[in-house]
């Protein structure tokens, strides 16, 4: 099978679309997928990291505000346009996916032209723009949650598979927990918060984080937090600026970024976090409490629908961007710790919207459509 994944920006765009190429390498050794992304995200590490050829184009998503810079995004954004279609031509897949980021539009209207089968899997519950203005031209939409149907036309499209994600439920023994510990320093004596604001890292997370360390008030608990690789020099001379040594800190272990997450989070007692798609499924996989920090956007609430989602079942808490602090994030981890029977009930909750052989069910998808394409 010859494969074209549509991701870009974000770990929780592309972790997805690695997972479906995974899997359709599993199933058919053979196949031949190439990505197509931005040459500014974190595809450019991810995708060739995870074994796959990386093709990219400009994007930026068209905006109607005026003003030199949109216009010139607007530009390159067309010109990617001509770029994607041009990949997709010389490629010519047997089919076209898109998980995400501005990258989809042009990948898809390309593919969808030259006749190609294509299929968006959409993770928020909330469903973003791209996926709402190509829901006419696409063969299927694959959606992470339930309730994002109540939100798309074409509904014999519509298809709930979850999100795909490398996360999975693990029998972590006593000593293979010791050992992941020592490699960040910290013990299995205290409980673990791990702490993380996406692929990109989350400023307003970082630096409630910083205050909350500054003043010494995980006393009684360990935090395993990961800061973004572009703010991780950041969080560093701020700590310096108060005599602290990132690499030495008490009951702290901080990093850029978390490439084994399915290992720290199965060990881990509760999750600090923005609420990506991705981030949602994973916990409710794995079956851990969270502290989500939705991500605010102009143009939708996409991850306070997310937290909500969590939220509505128990599995979680929320505090808002614009309120997160070191008093009130503190003053919510106190009390979760302090009632360890109500913080294990949070992580069965969130265990009840697992959605479990993902992959398969996205896998028989594709051939169904690919099979329809070479029986016409």
């Amino acid at each position: 099978m010859r494969v074209i994944i549509a991701a870009a920006g974000t770990g929780g765009h592309i972790n997805p679309g690695i997972a479906i190429a995974n899997k359709i390498k599993k199933e058919e050794p053979n196949s031949e997928i190439v990505f197509i992304g931005t040459n500014r995200g974190i595809e450019n590490d991810l995708v060739p990291r995870a074994g796959y050829k990386l093709r990219t184009v400009e994007a930026y998503g068209l905006s109607k505000k005026i003003s030199i810079e949109t216009i010139k995004n607007n530009y390159k954004t067309l010109k990617g346009f001509k770029q994607a279609k041009k990949i997709v031509k010389e490629f010519n897949p047997d089919i076209v996916i898109g998980t995400g980021g501005y990258i989809c539009g042009g990948v898809i209207l390309s593919a969808h032209k030259l006749g190609i089968p294509t299929i968006i899997h959409e993770s928020n519950a909330f469903p973003g723009k791209a996926t709402k203005f190509l829901s006419k031209k696409l063969d299927r939409i694959l959606v992470g949650f339930k309730e994002t149907k109540n939100y798309l036309e074409n509904m014999e499209k519509v298809v709930v598979t979850g999100t795909p994600t490398k996360v999975e439920k693990k029998n972590i023994t006593i000593e293979e927990k010791e050992k992941l510990l020592k490699e960040i320093n910290l013990s299995s004596k205290k409980p673990i918060v791990l702490v993380f604001g996406g692929s990109q890292g989350a400023q307003k997370i970082n630096e409630a984080l910083i205050e909350l360390i500054k003043q010494k008030r995980n006393k009684t608990y360990q935090i395993f937090w990961a800061t973004g690789p572009k703010q991780y020099e950041i969080v560093s001379e701020e700590l310096k600026k108060n005599k602290y040594d990132i690499n030495n800190l008490e009951n702290t272990s901080i990093v850029p970024y978390i490439y084994n997450m399915s290992d720290y989070m199965n060990i881990s007692d509760l999750v600090v976090c923005r609420s990506g798609a991705m981030t949602i499924t994973e916990l409710a996989l794995v079956g851990k409490p969270a502290i989500f920090i939705p991500l605010p956007s102009m143009s939708a609430n996409r991850q306070i629908d997310n937290a909500k989602v969590m939220e509505k079942i128990g599995a979680a808490k929320i505090i808002l961007n614009n309120e997160i602090n070191a008093d009130n994030l503190s003053l919510m981890l106190y009390n979760m710790f302090k009632d360890t029977d109500k913080l294990k009930q949070m992580g069965q909750n969130a265990s009840t919207i697992a959605t479990y052989n993902v992959e398969d069910k996205i896998y028989k998808e594709i051939k169904n459509i690919v099979k329809y394409r070479h029986m016409e």
